[in-house]
């Protein structure tokens, strides 16, 4: 038996029970993975309250691990039995084995921990083709990065930097605005409605050609007002709430802008771009460019707790489960 966070209806952090499932069998093109570690992401909070629609009920949440694969069905190339392997997207994570699609999972270069791959896959890789593909961040540009001490920002304000990006940080607090400054922000603003003005002064009025929002309904607006003419606001989550309809003639009075709402799942769908992404993230990191900050780690049967600390915005960095 396996033992796994299930979710019968949809609802709060209660709604996650730990039980016995029977293990799963690895068919063709799968692989059974004994994960050593268990990423916590904000995803995980939409799929289990219903704002993300589950394939299926009973759910098992969680789309982000590492460990090693045990057993491989048919028609397997990427991995064997024994390689250290870590993923992100295909959801089913919150478990001590499970089964995966072969071509998801990458091999992990002996130099990165499990903990550090699964706080890293999902988030590390969402910087990846935020920085290196929806936009191309290069040396001299001037960006602004939303919820910069959590996750994904702390891994953005890194490379960013790396890259030879001044980053505008937006935070809730002062701690965590100390935060994000250790980790490359050059700016920090607390809470996002002086952020336009914030940004105009620190530009000189030229304001920035991207903004990484991945608060939502919260912050839209002022997002969208910190954009030079020719600027992309890139939405790509919602921990405040979906953004409500937009009137897309705003786009034209604002500076003809242009707006995404990409996801890593189309950005890695292919598995050359999923192998792309996974070196480019290994690397800088392998370098030290960028350090993943597990900063709190729970047992996988405590993930409700650990969900309660993620939703009350207690968390800074990464968070682990353990199975």
């Amino acid at each position: 038996m396996t033992k796994a966070i299930r979710v019968h209806v949809h609802g709060g952090p209660e709604v996650m029970k730990w039980e016995d499932v029977p293990t799963p069998e690895p068919g063709p093109g799968e692989a059974l993975v004994k994960q050593e570690a268990v990423g916590l992401n904000y995803i995980d909070v939409y799929f289990r309250t219903g704002l993300y629609k589950a394939p299926a009920m009973p759910l098992i949440i969680g789309q982000e691990g590492a460990g090693t694969v045990t057993a491989v069905g048919p028609n397997v190339t990427h991995v064997a039995v024994g390689d250290r392997v870590a993923y992100a997207g295909p959801i089913g994570g919150y478990a001590t084995d499970r089964v995966i699609p072969a071509d998801r999972l990458v091999k992990l270069p002996e130099a990165i921990p499990f903990q550090t791959a699964a706080a890293m896959m999902l988030q590390g890789m969402t910087a990846q083709y935020l920085l290196r593909r929806t936009y191309p961040v290069k040396s001299g540009d001037t960006i602004v990065v939303h919820a910069a001490a959590g996750g994904v920002g702390l891994i953005m304000c890194q490379w960013a930097k790396h890259l030879g990006a001044t980053v505008i940080g937006v935070v809730s607090s002062q701690q965590k605005a100390e935060l994000a400054r250790a980790h490359g922000a050059t700016h920090t603003v607390i809470g996002a409605a002086g952020l336009p003005a914030e940004v105009k002064r620190i530009t000189g009025g030229a304001m920035v050609p991207v903004v990484y929002d991945s608060v939502g309904k919260d912050t839209f607006a002022h997002s969208i007002d910190s954009l030079a003419p020719l600027g992309l606001m890139v939405s790509y989550g919602n921990a405040s709430g979906p953004v409500p309809p937009v009137d897309i003639s705003m786009l034209a009075t604002k500076g003809s802008l242009f707006l995404t709402r990409p996801t890593l799942a189309t950005y890695t769908a292919k598995r050359a771009d999923l192998e792309h992404a996974a070196a480019d993230l290994f690397d800088v990191v392998a370098k030290g460019a960028v350090k993943i900050q597990v900063n709190q780690t729970f047992a996988l049967k405590d993930a409700a707790a650990a969900h309660i600390a993620l939703e009350s915005r207690k968390t800074t960095g990464s968070t682990v489960l353990i199975p």
